[in-house]
């Protein structure tokens, strides 16, 4: 059996640092690059994004809205994009951001984390709204194959507030309650969980315990305005855990895979500080 994803993400940020590159081949970069907004463009791309980065940072993270807006043409870019990261040997963490119940939450777990599935990713992004145990398929089949997840906590959106900051009948917020599940689902794993939290870069302060005992998906470095001293600050002793993204500030040094490639291990060398031991 595959080795659990968290601690093979364990490994991968103690050898190439805690940065997460984002693959978001939306229209706007897509233009930046000289590139039509076509599957060609697409393809062209993504696939240069994920060859010139994923020897160099610890997981990629392609947006799968951007590839499925050209319908399945695009899908079977996103494919290659996950194949190319595998024959690489770099870990890839699939932003579909599903939450459903029953039938339909296996559908998207065998789809994401299944590797008999050609979309099959090492680890996929959730959302919890319809109640943390709805994810319970998606959890067992990252448990059945070694996969991670990472759930929707505190995410930088200012409507976010509004659900996550409600108060439960338990007087704990929504995202305390979210934090809450994925301790118990880390519970005794080492050296880190495979159940992780997306927590944005730019939330400001927030009094929620974030040591889930697995890794912290924070979006939002960079061209968003996230910092490492943003990290730093709003992560206190739970740093360590943190795998932070950035999209947008590295893919705009495209398309020469050098400077792509540069671009990253500037980054990369921001974040240097952020690992420590765990």
């Amino acid at each position: 059996m595959t080795a659990p994803f968290g601690a093979r993400l364990h490994a991968a940020m103690a050898a190439r640092g805690p940065l997460c590159a984002g693959i978001d081949p939306h229209a706007a970069l897509l233009a930046e690059w000289g590139l039509p907004d076509t599957v060609s463009g697409l393809e062209r791309f993504a696939l240069t994004a994920t060859e010139a980065l994923a020897p160099h940072v610890a997981a990629l993270k392609p947006q799968s809205a951007f590839f499925e807006r050209f319908g399945s043409a695009g899908v079977a870019v996103l494919e290659r994009v996950l194949a190319t990261a595998r024959e690489a040997g770099t870990l890839s963490v699939l932003d579909v951001k599903r939450g459903d119940i029953g039938s339909t939450a296996q559908g998207y777990a065998d789809a994401y984390l299944d590797p008999a599935s050609p979309l099959a990713a090492d680890a996929m992004t959730a959302s919890p709204y319809l109640g943390v145990g709805s994810l319970g398929p998606v959890v067992e089949t990252a448990r059945r194959h070694g996969g991670g997840v990472f759930v929707l906590a505190l995410t930088s959106n200012p409507e976010a507030p509004l659900f996550q900051q409600a108060r439960t009948a338990e007087g704990t917020t929504v995202a305390g309650a979210v934090l809450d599940a994925l301790r118990g689902l880390n519970a005794g794993e080492q050296p880190l969980g495979s159940f992780g939290a997306v927590v944005g870069a730019t939330i400001g302060e927030t009094g929620e315990d974030l040591d889930v005992g697995g890794p912290l998906l924070v979006p939002g470095l960079g061209a968003q305005g996230g910092t490492p001293e943003d990290v730093r600050r709003i992560f206190g002793r739970s740093v360590e855990l943190v795998l932070a993204s950035s999209s947008r500030e590295i893919l705009r040094a495209g398309p020469d895979a050098g400077a792509l490639r540069d671009a990253a291990l500037r980054t990369a060398e921001g974040l240097a500080a952020l690992r420590g031991t765990r």
